[in-house]
């Protein structure tokens, strides 16, 4: 047999174990609110060859591939354990377990690292909690596939309604269709069917009721059914917490605004200051997606060695707030065409640090570049640090970080030398450290932070949903504090 044949016949027997895993994942998300996850990405509802590839990818941050065989016997363990809803990183439990030093069998290690997810340690799981969507544009539609796909056991969140002005002959029709098919996101994952009837889209099995409303003052919530629901506020119409509280209507408990929050409204970066969240808070912001993308790495800067001051560019890709062709517009420079331009403009991101992590005292400076590409864009966050290193520290700190740390979900770490803004879309990273590009000098320091100004940001706006409506289910192995 040859070197080539060997290689196949390796292939073919991955394929199988990945085709395997599939049901298990499955019905562990199915049945008991269980996500499985693979150095913090997601297995559920992925393919074959998407198991396998992610598996692969587990180089660029580990230092080496993982391989379906090291972590199905993982996967199986799991499933004799009385597991209650959780994340479960087998990509994590197979590299501890390469390190531990007990002499314990696969599945005796397993169930005590996952020992806070069993028995009478478990969490119950959440009644259903209603989710309402303002506005269906980008961040909407992106918003919705993910409360979709997350829909799980039918516990957690709901998404009950949007919310939209009415668009005309066949607007149902043509929202649905937003949602099935997106340029730069690809197709829906799963199926999509209208009842222009009841003035409803079926995806998933999910009724979602849509609302013509030209203000939050016309929508009675009740009269549809819907109680106790967070509202997901996409337009940016209102950002203060006057303007947000008409949001607060019969039906809606509290409102999460998908842009920078103005006044005394709290703008919460899930990874770094969502604990901080008072109960009874009704109105809050998740920032933008400039902020989400450099506060976590800021605050793991910080944290080991210490930032002074900084600088953010951000190389950001064009918005619907650009006109297509030179016409009219209220701010300077975004009248001109954004495909055809870069157009040098300001980010509120360097001053919305302040808010989402009080505790760094370093002045932040920032301005913005857009350039002609549809989605992905680059922060690029110069460091005056609080003490000398190196750049093979910086790198090693970051890429442990990625794996290990409670911002996990939040810094993603390649070393792709080829590496490129189109990798990115559909990370679910707020943003991804290019170890390629960094550059350290003494006290100084350069980070080049990719981050999916969409999907991204959309997944952050649903780990703060996830968190005030309480279905955060926990992780397992716990990350290093």
């Amino acid at each position: 047999m040859t070197v080539n044949d060997d290689s196949f016949t390796n292939w073919k027997t991955r394929e199988e174990i990945a085709e395997s895993m599939i049901p298990i994942i499955g019905k562990l998300h199915r049945e008991r609110d269980v996500t499985i996850l693979l150095h913090s990405r997601s297995l559920v509802n992925k393919s074959v060859v998407s198991i396998l590839k992610t598996h692969r990818f587990a180089r660029q941050i580990a230092g080496e591939e993982l391989s379906v065989t090291e972590t199905m016997p993982f996967l199986q363990a799991l499933t004799t354990l009385d597991l209650g809803p959780s994340q479960i990183d087998i990509g994590m439990l197979a590299a501890t377990y390469k390190t531990d030093d007990r002499g314990l069998s696969v599945q005796e290690f397993t169930a005590g690292a996952v020992a806070g997810a069993t028995g009478a340690n478990k969490v119950e799981r959440s009644a259903p909690r209603d989710v309402v969507l303002y506005g269906f544009g980008r961040i909407g539609r992106l918003v919705a596939r993910l409360l979709i796909e997350k829909a799980g056991s039918g516990n957690g969140l709901r998404l009950r309604a949007i919310v939209v002005r009415g668009g005309g002959e066949q607007d149902l029709v043509k929202r649905a269709s937003l949602l099935r098919r997106d340029s730069i996101h690809g197709q829906f994952q799963g199926t999509i069917t209208v009842d222009e009837a009841n003035g409803t889209i079926v995806a998933n099995g999910n009724t979602i009721k849509v609302i013509y409303a030209n203000d939050p003052s016309e929508v009675d919530y009740t009269a549809y059914g819907i109680n106790d629901a967070i509202l997901i506020d996409n337009t940016g119409k209102w950002r203060d917490r006057e303007g947000l509280s008409k949001h607060l209507r019969p039906g809606i408990d509290k409102v999460v605004l998908t842009a920078p929050g103005k006044g005394d409204v709290p703008n919460i970066v899930h990874g770094v200051n969502h604990d901080t969240i008072k109960p009874d808070e009704r109105v809050l912001s998740c920032a933008s997606c400039t902020t989400n993308a450099i506060v976590p790495p800021l605050k793991a800067m910080d944290d080991e060695f210490g930032v002074l001051r900084g600088h953010v560019e951000t190389v950001h890709s064009f918005t619907n707030d650009q006109n297509l062709l030179d016409n009219y517009h209220k701010a300077d420079r975004r009248g001109r065409s954004a495909p055809l331009n870069m157009v040098i403009t300001e980010t509120g991101a360097a001053s919305a640090v302040a808010k989402a992590l009080p505790e760094l005292k370093a002045p932040i400076t920032g301005s913005s570049i857009r350039v002609p590409v549809p989605d992905v864009s680059i922060a690029i966050l110069s460091l005056r640090l609080g003490r000398e290193t190196t750049r093979e520290e910086v790198l090693e700190y970051l890429r442990d970080v990625s794996l290990h740390s409670p911002l996990k979900r939040q810094i993603d770490f390649t070393t792709a030398p080829d590496a490129v803004s189109m990798d990115f879309v559909g990370s679910r990273h707020a943003s991804i450290v290019d170890a390629g590009a960094t550059k350290v000098d003494g006290d100084n320091a350069i980070l080049y932070l990719w981050y999916d100004n969409e999907f991204g940001y959309s997944c952050q706006v649903i780990r703060v949903v996830q968190h005030v409506s309480g279905v955060e289910y926990p992780t397992y192995p716990a990350p290093a504090v």
